[in-house]
């Protein structure tokens, strides 16, 4: 493993020839530090969130607002994660980010066959869930929980509409299989 300034680095769980600020749906997954269930509960299949929790949701649903290049898919808070598709398509009329703090298909062109660089890191899928995760840590500080993310975050490229139905069925379905799920924690 490469060392920087005498330290091990972390490989990226991003794909590397793909640049995260092309138009495309991403299904992403969120959790929290540890797996702790900062959001709620699940009783007898039945999702029943805290205020934290309903708080996330409606952060979520402002991510547009912050973002105007993106549109959401399916989504769901679970007890201690999140899964969600955002579409970005900046094709849309307007694509100025704004900072999300204050409030809470795939096609590639000749320009986008180079790898992804590091550069601004704005307009692309990691500034919209940092945003995300900005403001619900803010919301968890207003109403006075201790709260906490872990540190990255997991993403799939949704490659065509098969693949989109069958993530969307996961995530409307999670609840049902929650103890049986990877990130389930008791």
């Amino acid at each position: 493993m490469d060392r920087f300034n005498d330290r091990y680095r972390v490989a990226s769980a991003r794909l590397s020839s793909w640049n995260y600020s092309w138009n495309a749906a991403y299904f992403v997954t969120i959790c929290t530090k540890d797996r702790e269930c900062y959001f709620g509960q699940i009783d007898n299949q039945i999702l029943r969130l805290n205020s934290l929790g309903i708080m996330a949701g409606h952060c979520w649903n402002q991510i547009p607002h912050h973002f105007p290049f993106v549109k959401l898919g399916q989504f769901i808070v679970m007890p201690n994660h999140v899964h969600g598709i955002i579409v970005i398509d900046k094709n849309s009329p307007s694509v100025e980010t704004q900072y999300f703090a204050s409030d809470c298909a795939i096609s590639k062109t000749q320009d986008q066959q180079s790898k992804n660089k590091f550069g601004p890191q704005s307009g692309n899928l990691a500034s919209v869930i940092r945003g995300f995760k900005i403001g619900v840590t803010k919301a968890a500080r207003e109403l006075n929980k201790t709260f906490f993310w872990q540190s990255r975050f997991h993403d799939h490229i949704v490659r065509d509409g098969d693949s989109w139905n069958r993530i969307a069925d996961y995530i409307e379905n999670n609840p049902t299989i929650w103890d049986q799920d990877v990130l389930y924690k008791s």
